[in-house]
């Protein structure tokens, strides 16, 4: 169980990541504008929450950990903004693997 400068906790199963930002130039120079891009799907694990508690009172221990690039579905968790940045916060399961 992490935290980072954030002053929030995620609970359960959640992290909070900071998402990625995608490039605005294409390959061949082209500006994109905010409207055409699509939502980024890789980012780093800034906090994660203690774990989901199971039926017989266990507690289970997250698979991720804070620093770790991860890849998340692409519509995945609740955007929110704090001190001017953006984050998402989302549960393990949205999690479909760790970039190495």
């Amino acid at each position: 169980m992490s935290t980072v400068s954030l002053k929030i906790q995620p609970l359960g199963d959640r992290v909070v990541v900071k998402a990625s930002a995608r490039e605005t130039v294409t390959k061949s120079g082209l500006v994109l504008p905010d409207t055409a891009k699509e939502k980024p799907q890789e980012g780093e694990i800034l906090a994660v929450g203690p774990g989901k508690v199971l039926d017989n009172g266990k507690r289970t221990t997250l698979e991720v950990k804070v620093g770790q690039k991860v890849l998340f579905a692409k519509y995945a968790g609740s955007e929110f903004k704090m001190d001017g940045e953006e984050y998402l916060i989302l549960r393990e399961s949205d999690i479909m693997g760790i970039v190495e």
